[in-house]
């Protein structure tokens, strides 16, 4: 009996992860097809061709390189700025008597549960008001903005586990809330800044509401909004926009795979008390 039941798990999630990795394995295929094989066959055939030749062409048309530095050029400031700010915010509300902390978290959150659809056009004008439509600080800022709150709460939980005998001992020994932060709380909560880059990476990385929102020259146009414009040039090119989207989600899976270890800890340090 327990041996069926251990059949009958893996086989169910077997098939929950192909179908979790299908269309991925789907738009890579696609990606190798030529123009003619596509257009003669459909994209739901399998593949009777094989060119990199969309490669270049993506890599030519989207000028994805360009898009790739101003996505880096975003994101690296972006995940940083947040994630100094929001662990220094979190140390201070879990860790000290601040007055209203809960108040001051819980608003902090709040900001998160507002659908950003509705703040498109108020975010735009206060940008373009201030000077700074069009630039990548702007895009910059508004990430930052936004992801603070939501990483300021999942840090809190994390730091107000850690145990409070740490703080002591490192405050008896003349550290002050500087060094207890840099030399015991940061080295402690590195599991769950390292997962809440990887994710925080890759949703600015892929971003494209705020990317449209804020930034009009083609030039300054993070990889996202490349490939919406390659989409525009090619319309039943799907085997370039495929080959396009493979080269974008390069930067995303590397960043991943190099924090995957503190990733999963992250998450196992959360499940298990």
């Amino acid at each position: 009996m327990n041996r069926l039941k251990t059949v009958g798990y893996h086989l169910s999630m077997g098939l929950v992860s192909f179908l979790w990795i299908a269309p991925i394995l789907w738009v890579i295929v696609i990606s190798f097809r030529s123009f003619d094989d596509v257009a003669a066959n459909g994209l739901g055939s399998l593949p009777h061709s094989f060119t990199l030749s969309t490669y270049q062409q993506a890599w030519e048309d989207a000028d994805e390189f360009r898009a790739l530095i101003n996505s880096l050029l975003v994101t690296i400031p972006a995940v940083l700025l947040s994630l100094g700010l929001a662990s220094i915010a979190a140390y201070g509300l879990a860790r000290y008597n601040i007055p209203f902390r809960r108040t001051v978290l819980l608003l902090m959150l709040m900001g998160n549960l507002l659908p950003p659809q509705i703040l498109l056009i108020p975010i735009s004008r206060f940008v373009e008001l201030i000077g700074y439509y069009d630039t990548l600080i702007a895009l910059i800022a508004v990430h930052v903005g936004f992801g603070l709150g939501f990483y300021t709460f999942v840090l809190h939980g994390f730091m107000r586990d850690l145990p409070r005998e740490i703080q002591e001992a490192a405050t008896i020994d003349g550290a002050g809330p500087g060094k207890i932060y840099a030399s015991v709380i940061l080295p402690l909560t590195r599991p769950a800044m390292a997962a809440l880059g990887a994710l925080s990476f890759t949703w600015i990385f892929n971003d494209l509401l705020w990317s449209i929102t804020v930034i009009r020259s083609g030039e300054k146009m993070p990889v996202t909004p490349a490939l919406l414009g390659l989409q525009g040039l090619f319309v039943s090119s799907w085997n370039v926009i495929a080959a396009g989207t493979v080269i974008a989600a390069v930067p995303t899976v590397a960043v991943f795979l190099r924090f995957q270890k503190h990733f999963v800890g992250g998450l196992a340090i959360g499940a298990v008390k």
